[in-house]
């Protein structure tokens, strides 16, 4: 395919969406004569029939349906990199809207929302927190935030954060009345503070050792839905706690709980920032990424 027909296939797409040989010209800034003679040449170089024309209606007939719905993604391509080249000229501006799970936003991401805005003062930034895995292109969002476990194959992905534990913790005064958990089936036998999902489900605790996994419906008196709540209730006395040991390590370090099962809580992957596509990447997006991307 040479130029002339590349510019005569986007003359085409101009009057089949518009119905309208006029409303095309106007929309490609150039004399309707113009836009008659390039459907009629690539006619002629194809040798088919693209547009049915009568003195008060245009549509594609069925191959030129065919060749608009070929077209389409080419040309949407096209515009979206002529779009990208502009935008990379300009300043990173504009709303970008991310989705993540709280525990992310908390430690991640907003303790250093202050620099970031400071940098990048024309860029607004919309988080979501949701304990779901969103289709973030369905929904709206520019990208998310997840564990590395959860995201699909066809993400693009830049680790958010090193890798992370899970800690087993409750208080010394709680271990004063109960025997330290040895094993997870042991976990039977004590008052566990249970998280439950925005989705609904209740979190089964994860454990691993020597290569094979373990996962455990615990059972307690205390069911909440985030980190800081479920913290405040274990310091207060009133069970088993399982969450990110970064969480907890200032209070065990003060003595305030006691940490157990630790051989049954690897490394895991932490956080990823996840986005559909290196191709054309809004230079708000771009600088988000190259601002949280987690550096060894």
């Amino acid at each position: 395919m040479n130029r002339i027909q590349l510019s005569q296939l986007a003359v085409f797409a101009a009057v089949a969406e518009h119905r309208s040989f006029r409303k095309a010209a106007d929309e490609l800034a150039i004399a309707p004569s113009a836009v008659s003679h390039a459907v009629a040449s690539l006619e002629t170089s194809l040798g088919i029939r693209l547009l049915a024309r009568t003195t008060r209606s245009v549509a594609p007939t069925e191959e030129g349906r065919r060749l608009l719905d070929s077209l389409a993604p080419a040309l949407h391509d096209i515009d979206g990199a002529v779009a990208a080249l502009a935008d990379s000229r300009a300043a990173p501006a504009g709303l970008l809207k991310i989705t993540m799970p709280r525990p992310a936003a908390e430690h991640l991401i907003a303790p250093r929302l202050g620099d970031f805005l400071a940098r990048f003062p024309d860029i607004t930034v919309e988080l979501v927190t949701a304990d779901t895995f969103e289709d973030i292109v369905e929904q709206g969002y520019d990208a998310g935030i997840r564990l590395g476990e959860s995201l699909e194959a066809d993400m693009i992905a830049v680790r958010a954060c090193g890798p992370l534990r899970g800690a087993v913790v409750a208080t010394p005064g709680y271990f004063a009345n109960h025997p330290k958990p040895i094993h997870p089936r042991d976990l039977a036998d004590h008052r566990c503070i249970r998280r439950r999902f925005s989705s609904g489900r209740i979190y089964r605790w994860e454990f691993e050792k020597d290569a094979r996994t373990l996962t455990v419906s615990v059972d307690g008196p205390l069911i909440l839905p985030d980190d800081k709540l479920i913290l405040s209730a274990c310091l207060d006395g009133a069970g088993l706690a399982y969450l990110f040991d970064a969480r907890v390590l200032e209070a065990l370090e003060a003595g305030q709980l006691v940490r157990v099962l630790e051989d049954w809580c690897p490394p895991f992957e932490g956080f990823y920032i996840y986005y559909p596509s290196r191709r054309q990447m809004r230079p708000a997006l771009r600088a988000f990424i190259d601002f949280f991307r987690h550096t060894e």
